[in-house]
This record gives structure tokens, sequence and C-alpha cells, in this order.
């Protein structure tokens, strides 16, 4: 007996199908897949549904096959955009469970928020029409930890690397002492995390979208080790 999200995309799988058969347009195809997500709790649901398909071993893999394909011939439509990680552990698209066309990612060493990810971000929110934007750090992030080096360190690096660093820096400066490696190692993260979502809220079209309701931004924290992602959606989890 198939999984209650197995059975789902088994479902629209078929209606894909049926629709083709129909001879439907790409847009009408597209439509089917439009109507799961529609508002920011939404988005957020399905991100954590995913998830815990994911580290629980039940992933679906969804929205891989020939017609699924066909379905995005005429454009896109993702119901979030995630400004994440570049390291290679943390494929966005598996952690969340989420098949074509449905993440708008964005990966950049430290997840940080820079000139061309923030352009990237907004074309997202203004013409891609997307309900939530989630900031993704990960446990062990290299360039968090690079970020708490010592200055003459940092200065041996190339120029542009330097500048993602600088990046970083404001959220770790001043982190308290905490003797447990990894523990100090994931508070970095995640002040990081907050600190990329309160640069994001500093862009007037991200303000006003957010202050509108048309979007809400949180954050994630993805442990490596077991596949789960901690999610930072209350204000007292995003607060600086």
């Amino acid at each position: 007996m198939e999984e209650p999200a197995a059975q789902i995309a088994a479902d629209l799988e078929r209606r894909i199908l049926d629709a083709i058969r129909r001879g439907a347009s790409m847009e009408d195809i597209a439509d089917l897949k439009d109507a799961d997500v529609q508002t920011p709790e939404a988005a957020i649901r399905a991100l954590k549904d995913g998830n815990a398909r994911f580290f629980s071993g039940q992933s679906v893999r969804p929205d891989t096959g020939a017609n699924e394909r066909r379905a995005h011939i005429m454009g896109q439509t993702p119901y979030a955009a995630v400004l994440a990680c570049s390291d290679s552990r943390v494929p966005v698209e598996l952690v969340f469970d989420q098949g074509l066309g449905q993440l708008f990612v964005v990966r950049v060493a430290g997840n940080v928020v820079g000139e061309s990810g923030l352009g990237t971000l907004e074309y997202a929110l203004n013409h891609l029409d997307v309900h939530l934007l989630m900031v993704l750090g990960h446990e062990g992030c290299g360039a968090v930890a690079a970020a708490m080096l010592p200055e003459e360190k940092i200065a041996q690096e190339p120029e542009h690397l330097q500048g993602l660093i600088r990046l970083i820096q404001p959220s770790v400066a001043g982190l308290p002492v905490i003797r447990d490696k990894k523990a100090r190692m994931r508070e970095a993260v995640l002040n990081n995390i907050r600190y990329q979502v309160h640069v994001l809220r500093q862009q007037p079209i991200i303000r006003e979208a957010e202050a509108e309701g048309r979007i809400r931004i949180v954050g994630g924290f993805y442990e490596i080790g077991s596949g789960a992602v901690d999610f930072l959606v209350e204000e007292e989890d995003l607060s600086l």
C-alpha cells in the first residue's frame, strides 16, 4: 500500500497524463500543479512535510517523469525561494523532497545575501509570485567557520572569497564563549541565518511583500547527520 505522499504524487501524475491525452495546453497542465501551495503557511507546511519524508527515509522523489518535464515547458511556478549554502552535502530539493518547478534555489557559500543573490531573490518575488523566502544554513558550514578565523588568516584568502567572508563576520562577532566546539559552531551558523534574514528584511521590495502578508521569511538549520531541518519560523527564533 502506497504512503499518502506517494499516493498524492501518483494521482498527480495520472491527472497530468490524462490532460495530455485530452490535448490540454502546457498552461493547463501546469495549472494542475499550482493548486497545492497558495499561501506562506502552506509553503512552510509543504517544506516541513517534505523534510519529514526525507529524514525518515520515506522520500517519494516527486515530479521526475517525462509528463512532469513537459508540464514546465511554458514556464515555472515555484512556491518558495531558498537561499542556501553551496555545500555539496546540502541538495535542497532532496532535503525537502520536492520535485521539478517547486523550489527556486539560490546557492552561495555561507548562504549570504550578496548583490547577485539578492537580485535573484527579487526576481523570484516580483516575477514568480513565490509565497516564502527561506535562508537555509547547515551543520559544520565552512564559510561560517572561516568568518571566525583571525584576521591574518582571512587576509590570506583570495580577494572575492574575503569579500564573501566579510558578509558573514557581523553575525559571529561577539559570539559568546562556548567550550563545546560543535555547540559553538551550531550557534554561529544559527546567528548567520538570523543575520541574513535581517539583511533580506532591509530590502524595500521584500519588506513591503512581508508587511502585506504576501510572503513570509523564515530560516532553517540542516543537520547533515540526521537529514532533519530545524525550522526558524517564529519571530523569537529569528531575532538577532
